[in-house]
């Protein structure tokens, strides 16, 4: 059974500690994924437009973007696709794989909820999810900062990244000899 992100209903966000006493929200308005929940071959594939960064700041989004953070006119894509789905009890997952920013693939694991399925007034069926991972921005290529006169920086090192999806069911193909 595949899904598909329904981007009107989901969301793809982060969290940044900002000169070390407050933290920086901002979100994705661009993405897509699909979701397969077959059980003998899961996966989950998503893509994110960098350009499609909010923080609502012009100026900060507009520097998100430069060669100093995404680079986004080289790189205008972050992709994340599983390597491992493994069940932790009660409704709770734990999706390993590899997400690439920029040029750069590392392994990251997101802790998954499974937040519930119900059927829409159209009548397709949605399912939701909630996932959180916590990755090292500099193990990325996303080095830029600037030193604080107080001490520290006034960027944080480490990105909180949250995704709240709602998925709607694909409607299953018919068999390539039932067309002809």
């Amino acid at each position: 059974m595949t899904w598909n992100i329904d981007p009107a209903h989901s969301l793809i966000g982060f969290s940044v500690r900002h000169m070390m006493i407050a933290k920086v929200r901002g979100r994705f308005n661009s993405f897509t994924g699909t979701v397969n929940l077959n059980a003998d071959n899961p996966g989950v594939e998503g893509t994110v437009d960098v350009t499609s960064i909010d923080t609502r700041e012009n100026d900060r989004d507009e520097h998100l973007r430069s060669a100093d953070f995404f680079d986004a006119a080289n790189f205008p894509q972050m992709r994340f696709r599983s390597t491992r789905i493994e069940s932790a009890g009660d409704g709770k997952f734990n999706v390993t794989g590899d997400l690439t920013i920029k040029d750069v693939t590392r392994p990251v694991t997101f802790a998954v909820t499974d937040e519930g399925q119900g059927k829409d007034p159209w009548g397709g069926l949605r399912q939701g999810y909630s996932a959180t991972a916590k990755i090292n921005r500099k193990d990325f290529g996303l080095t830029w900062n600037v030193a604080l006169e107080t001490g520290g920086w006034l960027v944080g090192d480490e990105i909180t990244i949250n995704a709240e999806v709602e998925l709607v069911q694909t409607q299953p193909q018919p068999e390539a000899a039932a067309m002809a």
